[in-house]
Parts: structure tokens; sequence; C-alpha cells
């Protein structure tokens, strides 16, 4: 076949597939206006979702970290304490500086309507999970445990498996022993022990079971909890007390 020829069967394929290109578009237009529709408002929709959540975490923090320079203020006595050597008493105490309290218990009530606004404005992103878990610490710091095991609760539901999860198990066992409730308390540690959590030490773990069958009067399994700690956890800070703790037991 010569040259010519095949450029003309050539020409003529492509005129051939132009041709049936714009048959196909032509037959099909509003099925491919429809679709062009569809791609542009799932890209609007995607734009729109990704605006709102940017809005929402960074508004989130924001009350976060209102709420946070609260409770990490300073508590600075209005005046001195016995216990305050003359001359020792903070500058701010005497001019009234902000972001100081007069007691712990001031600051802390201070610090609950921000956090729990926190939490409650946008509850399961990441800043309002960590507003909650501190609103249920604020509230267990000031002996509102009911309140608080119920904050904590409400942190494992929304954060799962995830550090502030865990650490809510945490802070839930621990206000548990506080209020009383050592049964709950210490199925709670020992949940915790069993899971080899890397985030939270085991020796601190054992030593908060330890010390919760020991207000219950478990003599023996606090002992042999001390005794874990000791022979697992040798250069744990929570050694020496352990050992301290077994040979008042024997006493």
């Amino acid at each position: 076949m010569k040259r010519k020829e095949r450029h003309h069967l050539k020409e003529n394929e492509l005129a051939h597939t132009i041709a049936s290109a714009a048959d196909f578009v032509e037959s099909n237009k509003q099925q491919l206006i429809n679709a062009a529709a569809a791609v542009v408002l799932i890209a609007l929709v995607g734009g729109g979702v990704y605006a709102y959540r940017y809005r929402s975490d960074s508004r989130g923090q924001d009350l976060l970290a209102d709420a946070m320079a609260t409770l990490n203020a300073r508590v600075v006595p209005s005046t001195p304490s016995a216990a305050t050597p003359e001359g020792e008493l903070p500058a701010a105490a005497s001019i009234g500086a902000l972001g100081t309290y007069a007691t712990q218990e001031a600051k802390l009530n201070a610090a609950l309507p921000k956090l729990k606004a926190a939490a409650e404005a946008y509850p399961d992103s990441p800043a309002g999970i960590t507003a909650r878990y501190h609103y249920a610490g604020a509230l267990a710091a000031l002996g509102r445990h009911v309140e608080a095991i119920q904050a904590f609760d409400d942190v494992t539901t929304r954060a799962g498996n995830s550090i502030y999860g865990r650490m809510a198990t945490f802070g839930k066992a621990d206000t548990q022993a506080k209020a009383g409730q050592l049964d709950l308390a210490i199925a709670n540690w020992k949940s915790l022990i069993d899971r080899k959590d890397a985030n939270i030490p085991e020796d601190a773990l054992l030593m908060e079971l330890a010390r919760a069958y020991q207000s219950k009067g478990s003599v023996e399994e606090a002992r042999k909890t001390f005794t874990q700690i000791i022979e697992q956890h040798p250069t744990s800070p929570y050694a020496a007390e352990a050992r301290a703790e077994i040979e008042s037991l024997k006493g």
C-alpha cells in the first residue's frame, strides 16, 4: 500500500473517531452535564466540610486555650499564711495581679465553666475531648466525685482507645478510690495493667492498685502487689515506698 493511501486511511479513521465522539456527546449530553454537575457539587461539599472542620477545630482550640490559661494560672494567697516566711510572698499577691487566684479551689471553680464550654462546643473534636478530660479532673479535685466519674466516662466514650480514653479510665479509677468505691477502682486499675499501655507506666498503676487494696483492708493482696513492684520494677521510684509499705504491713 502506498504511503499516500495509508495516510488517507488514517485521516478517515481519525475523522470517524471524532465523528463517533461527537455523536456520543450529542446523544448523551444531558447525562454528561449531570455527571459534571455532580462532580462540581461533590467538590463544593468536600471543600465546605473541610472549611467547616477547620473553623471548628480553630474555634475549639481557642476555647480550650482560654480554659487552660485559667486552669494553669498561679495560686497566690491574698494574705501571707503562717507557713509563708516573711519576705517570700510573691509580688503578684501584693498587687492583685491578673491570672492569679487566692486558692486552688477558686481557680478550679473559675476554670470549670470555661472547660465545660470548650467541651460542649465541639464535643468530638480533639480540643473538645481534651477540655472534657481536664473538666473531669477539675471536678475530681474539687471532690465532686459523681460528676467527675460521669465526665471521665464521657471522655472514654468519645475518645475510645486513644491516649485520652485510657487516661480517662485512670482518672476514673483514682476518683472512685477517693470516693470509697474501692472494688470499682481496683477493677479499673487491673484493666489498665492488663492493657500493657506504654503511655501509662505499669509501676505507677501497680502502686495505685496496692494502695486501693490497702485501703480496702486486703492486706495479702496489697503485700503481693507491693512485692510485684519491687521484683518487676526494681529501679522504679515507687520501689522504696513499696518496701516501706511491706514493712508497715508486717507490723
